[in-house]
This record gives C-alpha cells, sequence and structure tokens, in this order.
C-alpha cells in the first residue's frame, strides 16, 4: 500500500508540473499582453516598462518559468488583473462554494448509479421507468437541464430556488464556508434545509451524466458478478438476495465502477463551472466566467490548477479504494 501511494504521489508531481508548463505556454503564446490588460490601452511606455520588469516578463524564458514553477510550490498563483487581488486569495473566497457543489452532485451521481445498477439488475417494480428517465437525461447537456430545471421547479411548480447558496444569512463564524456543514456544526436544521434546497437543482444537472455512465458500467459489473459460483453457492446457503448483493456482489463489483467514477470527475467538474454560471452559484465557474472576457490569465490560470490537483487527488484516492476492494489489482 505504501508504494502505491508513493507511486500516486510522485505520478501527481509529475502530471501537476507538465500542467504548470502547458499553461505557461499557452500565457506565453496568447495574444494578450498582461501588462496592458493591468495598465489599460492608455499607459506610457515607460510605465509599461515598469510594469514589465515587476512582473519579470523581462527576464528569460527559462528563468520565468522557474519563478512560476516555485511560485505555484508555494501557493503563489499571481495577481489577478480583474480584482487586483492574489489569486489565491481569490480561490479560498470562491472555492467552498464549488467544493460544496462538486460534493454534492458527485454523491448524488453514486446514490443515482447504485440505484440505477441495482434496480435494473435485479428488475425491481419502476426499473424500467427509472433507467428511461435517467437516459434522458444523461443524453440532455448539464446546461439544459439547468435551464429546463429551472423553468419547471421553479417557475412553474415554485418549489426551489433558482439562484444563489442561500435565502437568508449564512451562519456566522464559519467554520468550512460550506453551509450544509456549518449548519450542522452550528445546529441550525432550517438554515441546513435551505441550503439543501439551493443545492439540488445545480446538483441534479451536473450528476446526471456521470450517473448513467458510472450506473452502466455498475450494471454490466454485477450481472457478471453474479453468474459466478460463489454467489451460487451464497444462495444456496439460503441467504437472502439483498444480503449477497451487499456481502459479496457490490464489493468485487466495485472496482471498474470506481475507476469510471475517476474518469468522470472530470466531466463533472467542466459541469460544476458551467452550471454555476446560469445558477449565479458564487464558485469557481462564476470566478472564471467573469475572468475569461478580460483576458485575467492568472485566474484563469489559478482555477485551471487548482481543479487539475483535485482531478489527480480524487483520481488517487480512486485507485487506492480499487485496491483496498479488490487486493488482486495491481495498480
Amino acid at each position: 500500500m505504501l508504494i502505491l501511494v508513493a507511486k500516486r504521489l510522485v505520478a501527481a508531481v509529475v502530471i501537476m508540473v507538465a500542467l504548470s508548463a502547458a499553461l505557461f505556454g499557452l500565457q506565453r503564446v496568447s495574444k494578450s499582453d498582461p501588462v496592458h490588460t493591468m495598465l489599460g490601452p492608455g499607459a506610457s511606455p515607460q510605465a509599461i516598462a515598469i510594469e514589465r520588469h515587476k512582473l519579470g516578463l523581462d527576464q528569460p524564458v527559462p528563468t520565468q518559468f522557474w519563478h512560476y514553477l516555485v511560485g505555484v510550490a508555494h501557493g503563489d498563483l499571481g495577481v489577478s488583473y480583474r480584482t487586483r487581488s492574489p489569486v489565491a486569495t481569490d480561490l479560498r473566497t470562491f472555492l467552498p462554494a464549488t467544493v460544496e457543489l462538486a460534493a454534492f452532485a458527485l454523491l448524488l451521481a453514486l446514490v443515482l448509479a447504485v440505484l440505477l445498477a441495482v434496480a435494473t439488475t435485479l428488475n425491481w417494480p419502476g426499473a424500467g421507468v427509472l433507467r428511461f428517465v435517467l437516459l434522458l437525461g444523461g443524453s440532455t447537456p448539464a446546461f439544459f437541464l439547468a435551464i429546463g430545471g429551472i423553468i419547471v421547479f421553479y417557475k412553474y411548480l415554485g418549489i426551489l430556488p433558482a439562484t444563489g447558496r442561500l435565502t437568508g444569512s449564512p451562519p456566522s463564524g464559519g467554520p468550512t464556508h460550506l453551509l450544509t456543514v456549518d449548519a450542522v456544526l452550528h445546529g441550525q436544521p432550517g438554515v441546513f434545509l435551505d441550503a439543501l434546497r439551493h443545492l439540488l437543482l445545480p446538483a441534479l444537472a451536473v450528476a446526471t451524466g456521470p450517473a448513467i455512465s458510472i450506473g452502466r458500467v455498475l450494471r454490466s459489473s454485477l450481472i457478471t458478478t453474479m453468474s459466478q459460483d460463489y454467489i451460487r453457492t451464497a444462495r444456496a446457503k439460503g441467504l437472502r438476495e439483498w444480503v449477497v448483493l451487499a456481502k459479496h456482489v457490490l464489493r468485487n463489483s466495485a472496482g471498474p465502477a470506481l475507476s469510471m467514477t475517476g474518469l468522470q470527475v472530470g466531466l463533472l467538474f467542466a459541469g460544476v463551472l458551467v452550471v454555476e454560471s446560469i445558477f449565479a452559484w458564487p464558485g469557481l465557474g462564476q470566478y472564471t466566467s467573469q475572468s475569461l472576457p478580460v483576458d485575467d490569465f492568472p485566474a484563469i490560470a489559478g482555477v485551471t490548477l487548482l481543479l487539475g490537483a483535485g482531478y489527480v487527488l480524487i483520481n488517487t484516492v480512486v485507485d487506492i479504494l480499487q485496491s483496498l476492494a479488490d487486493p488482486r489489482i495491481d495498480v
């Protein structure tokens, strides 16, 4: 296990260095000039030269890249051209909202995937309807699901909110800035339910696509596992079907589904960034959408690096979970 963790950590470092190099290269080939972006088109040549020296843009490219890598390693992602604040500070402000939405969407996707796989494998009543609804949702883009959800559940039914994270005031004093978690910590069930209502629509729009992909893989793995001899032996012993499924089938079927979950995280992050703009969700998606029109490259690169690190971390955890679920797997 220690060797596995060490290998994954080394791979994560290599991937993050490669991602940093790609972002640095994109900034170099970009037509936008960070100095003109910061100072405006009316800046004097002298002011431009001073700012270029201050930013280190007059140094050789390898030196600039080294300073960039060192800064990233120390959490220095530069200064946003738009907000004039350190990008790391901006990310700390917007990150909790995105983490809460992404975590809830991933949890919802896993629940829907397991429900879809188990219901269709065991032929539960209504499994066909559930499969049709999820397949229909999975073939629909996340932004279209978001807009449709707002029209149906907010405009016509009026049961779910359409924008923001909370109707009232957030719990004072944090500490996590995840509203559902802070509400539980402060003993505020009303705030928790309100935050949960705001989460449902955007999370469902993000989770539907990954749920279908994970559910399909899990269903195929369940069918294969349930045909094995040891499953027939467990049934012959008189164990109930749900006991056989919970104790013998699910664990041995989890490997492929976990792999698919890791792959779907990237799509989930992309969906979160799009859906946040539709629901006016104050997270990294909104921060990125405001930075793109003004060529705020440090902010865009900071979000990309952060999401890349999250993707690598989650896939590392998935690999470890696969090894725990099935020690025969050499990952």
